[in-house]
This record gives structure tokens, C-alpha cells and sequence, in this order.
């Protein structure tokens, strides 16, 4: 499938066909990955990391563990 390269700005910018788009659940907003390899382009989606509670935790050490933080005394609908 043919796509038309036009100006943006001072960049370029790349329609995607809508079928193509479909088919890698790409949509306005997605966050992609760009690259050039043997003079040819790749564009893939960037599927975000997901942590499980376990993962963060796993990551919690006695020399990066903080203490409570004194905000100031409670206003509003924060007094108890």
C-alpha cells in the first residue's frame, strides 16, 4: 500500500492508511518507535510496560526506602 509523504512544520510527516493502522491497533495519539535500517524505515507501536506490585516492591532496598514527610498541619477536607 502506497502512502504520501507531507510537510509539517519544519519536519515531515507520514498518513498511515487507515487499514494499516487497524491492523497493529495504531491510533491518533499512539506512541510509536522510528527507525532506518538498510535504507528502509520501520514504524512499530510502543506498548507501554506494565508492572505488577510484586515487580515494584522486589525493587524497594534499605538505601532507597524514605521516612514520612511532614506536609504541614491538615486543611479542609483533609482534617480527620
Amino acid at each position: 500500500m502506497r502512502a504520501h509523504v507531507c510537510k509539517w512544520g519544519n519536519s515531515l510527516a507520514l498518513r498511515i492508511p487507515k487499514p494499516l493502522a487497524l491492523e497493529i491497533d495504531l491510533e491518533e495519539g499512539s506512541e510509536v518507535d522510528v527507525s532506518v535500517s538498510d535504507a528502509a524505515l520501520t514504524v512499530r507501536p510502543v506498548t507501554p510496560k506494565r508492572y505488577a506490585l510484586e515487580e515494584l516492591l522486589a525493587g524497594v532496598t534499605a538505601e532507597n526506602l524514605h521516612n514520612e514527610i511532614d506536609a504541614g498541619p491538615a486543611v479542609g477536607a483533609e482534617v480527620w
